[in-house]
């Protein structure tokens, strides 16, 4: 039998989610995005050149950058500089980020132009790649809305709203965005990123102990669905849109 949560939470519940806005002075566009105990400060920056093989194409491009501060966990790491290169974790968490976040995007929009979402980890309590995305959208939307303001772009180039979130089955009990404690523990965890009408952009998933059946991958679905409808009235909420 399923125990209560650490954090007392209904087993289809997020976190408290809380997504600030304007928080760099520099950057095109950024977010702070708080997902309970997990911070990730995700700044857009604005280059009016393309990547080498967009050149010519007539459309933009849109990447991203993963890393966690030294003391984001709970034993310090060492930075990624220290050893030369960017490790296997980070290039596949920035992967992800860079192909959810243009799976939002109508390239031909954004003409020759690339935009790099930077997303560095604050504080780590799970679901950082998946705070990242939904943190990293808001950022590139305000980019985008500034250079509209800067006539830059006539039209914004937003196909739709994307977020992620994270998934897992836990002592027998589909769960909602998993803390460090219940990932930790999971049988089976997945990361879903979807788009805000509820299609699957990506889909993450893996059984860390026993094979998981069919009804159990479309429990975590529906959760998964569940919780980045709401990511996204967040999201909208943080950009003083209509939601």
């Amino acid at each position: 039998m399923a125990q209560n949560r650490p954090d007392g939470r209904q087993p289809d519940e997020l976190r408290p989610v809380k997504i600030e806005t304007g928080v760099n002075l520099y950057a095109e566009g950024s977010a702070l995005i708080h997902m309970g105990d997990t911070r990730v400060l995700c700044t857009a920056s604005w280059d009016d050149k393309p990547p080498p093989h967009k050149k010519g194409s007539g459309e933009g491009w849109v990447t991203a950058e993963y890393a966690m501060l030294p003391r984001a966990t709970q034993q310090r790491t060492n930075r990624e500089r220290q050893a030369g290169r960017v490790d296997g974790r980070s290039q596949e968490i920035q992967r992800l980020i860079g192909r959810a976040l243009r799976a939002g995007v109508n390239m031909p929009l954004m003409g020759e132009r690339t935009v790099v979402i930077d997303c560095d980890v604050l504080q780590a309590d799970g679901g950082t790649r998946t705070a990242a995305i939904t943190g990293g959208f808001v950022a590139l939307h305000l980019a985008f809305q500034k250079a509209m303001e800067r006539n830059l772009l006539r039209t914004l180039p937003v196909r739709h709203f994307v977020a992620a979130v994270s998934v897992g089955i836990v002592q027998g009990q589909p769960r909602l965005d998993l803390n460090y404690l219940e990932d930790f523990a999971a049988h089976t965890d997945m990361n879903c990123v979807l788009a805000e009408d509820g299609r699957f952009i990506e889909i993450q998933g893996t059984a860390e102990q026993e094979p998981f059946a069919r009804e159990e991958m479309e429990q975590l679905l529906r959760l998964a669905a569940k919780g980045t409808g709401e990511l996204v009235q967040a999201q909208k909420k943080a950009l003083k849109l209509r939601v």
